[in-house]
């Protein structure tokens, strides 16, 4: 190989690593901005003027002034999951969103392995029953595969039915049910249940469901100043 030869390879190279070191931080760049666009994106609200927040014990501590300051209008506070847990959070959010003027209103986050009964009376028991507060939204996600004891389909619909029931016996409105993509996959819930929808989908417009939506999340992790966690930003449809 002649000295040229050597010369020019290794040019070559060299010419490939800062090619290959242009587009590496090109990446960066770009992954850098999506991300940073995602976790701070807001929905516009000329299209949707009424918009809202979900917290749980999950968010940390929040400035409940701060959030009505940026645009929340009301919010869902995560009350109870499954036959006995409840958010240990859920008074004190409840009392400070309403103290910061938002309407509020109440989550049930449904376990298919555990009675209906029982769940409806942890709810119950925690969430006041006043004319004032939103209806009450329960969160269908889980699925029954795991259970401890099969569970059919069928059983899984006539058992949320029995929830649905007993919890609007006692809130006196119809509930909202906040039914993940899986979730309606699985047990097509949305067109079996003649209630109000909540759907999830970080930023573009859910469908789902098969038919029209009355809550939507619209980014489950907004980045912000006020909150020690990303928060979940919710929208209601004009």
């Amino acid at each position: 190989m002649t000295a040229r030869t050597k010369k020019g390879t290794a040019v070559s190279v060299g010419w490939l690593l800062r090619c290959i070191a242009v587009l590496l931080a090109m990446a960066l760049a770009g992954g850098g901005w999506a991300w940073y666009h995602v976790h701070h994106w807001l929905p516009d609200r000329a299209i949707y003027p009424t918009q809202g927040v979900e917290i749980g014990a999950q968010d940390g501590n929040v400035s409940w002034k701060s959030l009505k300051a940026i645009g929340a209008d009301f919010a869902y506070i995560d009350a109870s999951a499954s036959a006995s847990g409840r958010d240990p959070h859920f008074v004190a959010n409840f009392e400070a969103a309403r103290s910061a003027g938002m309407q509020v209103g109440a989550v049930h986050r449904y376990d298919p392995c555990q009675p209906a009964e029982k769940q409806a009376a942890n709810f119950v028991t925690i969430v006041p029953r006043e004319a004032d507060l939103l209806p009450p939204a329960v969160e269908l996600d889980e699925l029954a595969d795991d259970c401890p004891q099969n569970v059919s389909d069928a059983r899984v619909e006539s058992e949320l039915m029995t929830f649905l029931n007993q919890v609007e016996a006692h809130t006196g409105k119809p509930t909202i049910l906040k039914v993940t993509a899986r979730f309606q996959a699985r047990y097509t819930i949305a067109r079996k249940l003649d209630r109000n929808l909540w759907l999830v989908r970080d930023r573009f417009v859910p469908d789902y469901a098969g038919r029209a939506w009355t809550l939507w999340t619209a980014n489950g992790a907004l980045a912000t100043e006020i909150a020690t966690s990303d928060l979940r930003w919710l929208v209601l449809r004009p």
